[in-house]
């Protein structure tokens, strides 16, 4: 990875809010990913794109090589669109601080990409850790998965398709990934392609959630905000908002 290579091929968006603690281990798993990457490691770009941190994310990632960019309007949504719009890359791709990438991860998104079926897709995850109550919540959703094609771990498309689809909707506050993936199978529509989930180079997520609330508590509170918020009851939005944008880190 470097910071003045001219022409990079594939752009690596990482949005990050207070992310000191998390970001090395992605970003180790990232420097093996592309000492693989039949291009070369010069031709990955990775972008930090940095939510208005109070900690030393932005130093770190300068520290080990990555482009940062600030955003400073704190929504996910926002972060991902900053790393988008700096990219250079003629792919690219988007994961979360808290994941390790596959080592396999660029050269599996390159041969995607070769097909003209294919408009983007994702490489699936699993967890860093496994109880009764984790494997409970992941099956719940992989009936969906299977049905949409839509997955998460790394996110990734060409950069031309991400522009057409609009990047991510900055008005959601959450599930704005998502959003992005009906938006891109759409622009796959519209060209006789379709979204692809990748196998064999899975993402590590972390249960950071799981840790701070319970190994059971997207099914015992999740259901009971996201019904609260769809029919506007008051306080839903609140603790949405505590959720996702108030961490304890």
């Amino acid at each position: 990875m470097t910071l003045d290579n001219p022409l990079p091929r594939l752009s690596l968006v990482i949005p990050a809010y207070n992310e000191e603690r998390f970001l090395p281990g992605l970003l180790d798993s990232v420097d093996e990913a592309a000492r693989r990457y039949a291009h070369g490691a010069a031709f990955v770009e990775i972008i930090v794109a940095d939510n208005a941190s109070t900690d030393r994310t932005a130093e770190l990632a300068v520290r080990r090589g990555c482009r940062v960019v600030h955003v400073e309007k704190r929504c996910i949504a926002a972060a991902r669109n900053g790393g988008g719009k700096a990219a250079r890359g003629e792919i690219v791709g988007f994961v979360d601080a808290d994941m390790r990438i596959h080592p396999g991860t660029f050269d599996a998104i390159e041969k995607a990409l070769a097909s003209d079926r294919i408009v983007g897709g994702a490489t699936g995850c699993t967890l860093e850790r496994w109880s009764l109550g984790l494997a409970v919540t992941f099956a719940m959703f992989l009936p969906m998965v299977w049905l949409t094609k839509f997955d998460t771990g790394v996110v990734f498309c060409r950069r031309r398709d991400f522009e057409a689809a609009g990047g991510y909707n900055e008005a959601l506050r959450l599930a704005e990934d998502v959003g992005f993936l009906f938006a891109l199978r759409r622009v796959g529509r519209t060209q006789g392609k379709r979204l692809t989930r990748l196998k064999g180079v899975k993402a590590v997520a972390s249960t950071r959630k799981f840790d701070e609330h319970g190994d059971w508590h997207y099914l015992t509170t999740i259901p009971f905000w996201t019904i609260a918020y769809l029919f506007k009851r008051s306080g839903a939005l609140g603790e949405i908002e505590r959720y996702w944008y108030e961490p304890r880190r």
